[in-house]
């Protein structure tokens, strides 16, 4: 199976159905209850006073809603958003974004950690004191040009919180963190996103939906896509537990959420490492992919599960990751 479901960037089609099954408002945002509750009061309280929300940095594996939320605080607020990339930003353009935003607008930059450092420097008297310093000239001639900005509120999102610099982080009046989300939550979110497609879903479908979506939102809405096709194309439209489970097998998705990938990156370490432990780039050799691929798309989920254990010789399954391939426990060393 092709890792269509884990991989950033989406076909253009799918981007368009991922838009529509995100939530508008805060009401209709699924889970992160204690994210929600706290992002409620800033929200009410900076509209009461009519001032820009405070800066929010949202940190999470990808999937969780990080960009439904700062959609969600621009629809909350009522203002405009800019939403840029970070690895995609240059000193140029924030330049430019700040210098066309309106009073209370939100500056929305996913992966904020891939900043270049040049843009990020800029951003620092932007975020502290809505001042904008631009630099003209060269050498001795050059002079510094201050333009004074709107209050505005910068949402950045990250999955690496670790690589953010010290000077950026510091400057989020608010930081906060999405976790997995619970079955139940999932459950939900796949019968609301079945009514925006207007698709009949089963209650016991949509929780075995849940169940393999590995706690992320993302993933449910993409494997419900395709259980759709597998119920339009072979059967009468409606999605029944059977027909469930029939896409599910197809795709290769087993009841831990586990794809072929995650089988085989638990099979490499058990049949050609003797079960660990193996460094991240010499399994990633093995299977074909790139270290930072296992590392940070495949490897947390299966430290969720505790299946493998990353060790400072390299990584190892446990008991749970071998039962789980049905491969024979580790032998008792204490025999031999």
């Amino acid at each position: 199976m092709s890792t269509q479901f884990l991989a950033p960037a989406l076909r253009e089609e799918d981007e368009e159905v991922e838009q529509s099954l995100r939530p508008r408002r805060l009401d209709d945002f699924v889970g992160q209850v204690r994210v929600k509750e706290q992002l409620a009061i800033a929200l009410d309280a900076a509209k009461a006073r009519g001032e820009a929300l405070d800066h929010v940095l949202l940190v999470g594996p990808p999937g969780l809603g990080k960009t439904s939320l700062a959609h969600i605080v621009r629809e909350e607020l009522g203002v405009g958003i800019r939403a840029v990339a970070g690895p995609a930003l240059e000193r140029k353009d924030v330049a430019a974004i700040l210098t066309a935003i309106e009073p209370r607008d939100v500056v929305f930059v996913d992966e904020i950690h891939r900043m270049s450092r040049a843009a990020e420097e800029i951003l620092y008297p932007a975020l502290e004191d809505f001042r904008l310093d631009i630099v003209m000239g060269q050498g001795t001639a050059a002079r510094t040009l201050t333009l004074d900005l709107p209050p505005f509120t910068l949402v950045g999102a990250t999955t690496r919180t670790g690589l953010l610099t010290s000077p950026l982080r510091d400057r989020f009046g608010m930081t906060f963190r999405l976790d997995y989300y619970e079955p139940a939550e999932l459950a939900a979110i796949v019968a609301r996103s079945a009514r925006i497609l207007g698709v009949e879903i089963a209650a016991d479908a949509a929780d075995e939906i849940a169940g393999r979506a590995r706690g992320t939102p993302r993933i449910a809405n993409r494997i419900l896509r395709r259980v759709r096709d597998v119920a339009e194309v072979r059967h009468e439209g409606a999605i029944t537990t059977a027909i469930a489970r029939e896409a599910l097998d197809l795709l290769e998705v087993d009841e831990a959420g586990l794809e072929r990938l995650d089988r085989e990156l638990l099979r490499s370490i058990v049949e050609k490492y003797d079960g660990g432990p193996v460094g991240v780039g010499t399994l990633a050799a093995s299977l074909g992919e790139e270290p930072d691929t296992i590392e940070y798309v495949y490897e947390p989920y299966l430290l969720q599960l505790g299946f493998i254990q990353r060790t400072p010789r390299g990584r190892t399954i446990t008991k749970l990751g071998r039962a789980h391939l049905g491969a024979a426990p580790e032998p008792d060393a204490s025999l031999f």
